[in-house]
């Protein structure tokens, strides 16, 4: 089977968001690329749910560095029972899952998969931890494909050679937006915003579209209003790390004002993503607040004077209420966000259920 990540960038290649050899996972470091390629290396499922935990990998990128965590496991526990590694495996599932909090939902979808798949694999008597990274391999494919098909809806959305603002790193939507575009000969210009404290649309949006040959220009987060009223932007577009079946989006912080800048200049917003089945109102999200020192800083430059009793505050994500939204974008289709509840029914079973 051909690999779904042919043809993207750098990052988005599947060993290097995260991969499991010989009882150790290798994770991209993403607080330092491109500045540097370097890895961090994992030699217990816990150092994996650490590093999830300690920003390593973001956006989409623990959904391959988890499963990978429980290959991982798997290989810690090889000596044990049948029964007894299944136990192990499955509190490893949790404990990774356990990671952040407002992607929970989502990463106990990822771990738990492993379990049927060792058990087959005790079955048949192979080895569970080499059966779990095929597994994290082929759902890869799936997932990567089906993006693939959520991104030919969403540049549906594209005016041709039109200038379209990005958020954060929406990691494979980005990569295969890009690629349906160079398949379709749409010359899109993209602006980044940089989305502090870690620039992720600085440093791994931005990278990712130069890299595949596309007009980049990164903007600060306090210029989204600025450009959008004198450089005619004609898309929004973001993914979002949860998506209540309410139509609420949440998203890396920042996203909300965008979205209420967006709606006065009249440009469309557009969010990539599945509603979450396991968060039917939004109130059931948890909105995870990181470190507020880490606001006092910038790439390890501190910006507030010391010792003068300056606070910094640090949500990790906002939320953004659907009538901001113009739609859901999925592989079954646009969505509107008051119109959820219809995805399940349109055959959609959600990103990370393959």
């Amino acid at each position: 089977m051909e690999r779904a990540d042919k043809d993207l960038a750098f990052m988005l290649q599947y060993e290097n968001v995260a991969w499991y050899d010989a009882g150790e996972v290798r994770i991209l470091d993403r607080r330092v690329y491109p500045a540097r390629k370097a890895f961090v290396v994992c030699k217990h499922h816990t150092e994996v749910m650490q590093a999830i935990r300690d920003m390593v990998t973001q956006s989409a990128g623990p959904y391959t560095a988890a499963p990978m965590g429980m290959a991982l496991a798997a290989w810690e526990c090889k000596g044990l029972s049948a029964e007894k590694q299944l136990a192990y495996l499955k509190k490893a599932a949790n404990t990774i899952a356990d990671a952040r909090p407002t992607t929970k939902t989502r990463m106990i979808q990822v771990t738990d998969a492993c379990i049927p798949v060792a058990q087959k694999a005790l079955v048949e008597g192979r080895p569970v931890d080499i059966a779990i990274r095929e597994h994290v391999v082929e759902a890869n494919n799936a997932r990567y494909n089906k993006i693939a098909r959520t991104a030919e809806y969403l540049v549906d959305m594209f005016p041709q050679n039109g200038t379209v603002m990005t958020q954060c790193f929406a990691e494979t939507i980005v990569g295969m937006m890009l690629k349906v575009c160079k398949q379709r000969g749409n010359n899109i210009k993209l602006f980044c915003p940089e989305t502090r404290p870690y620039f992720q649309g600085a440093r791994l949006t931005a990278t990712v579209c130069s890299e595949m040959g596309f007009d980049t220009t990164v903007i600060t987060d306090n210029m989204p209003a600025f450009v959008m009223a004198n450089e005619h932007v004609d898309v929004v577009t973001c993914a979002a790390d949860a998506i209540s079946c309410d139509g609420y989006v949440f998203n890396k912080v920042g996203t909300s004002q965008i979205a209420i800048c967006a709606k006065h200049f009249g440009i469309p917003l557009f969010v990539s993503g599945a509603p979450d089945i396991g968060h039917p109102t939004y109130d059931t999200v948890t909105i995870e607040m990181r470190d507020p020192d880490f606001s006092l800083q910038a790439m390890g430059v501190r910006t507030a004077i010391e010792g003068t009793g300056i606070k910094g505050y640090y949500p990790a994500f906002d939320m953004t209420p659907p009538h901001l939204i113009s739609g859901i974008v999925t592989e079954r289709g646009i969505f509107s966000p008051y119109d959820l509840n219809r995805y399940p029914s349109a055959g959609g079973s959600g990103e990370f259920v393959c």
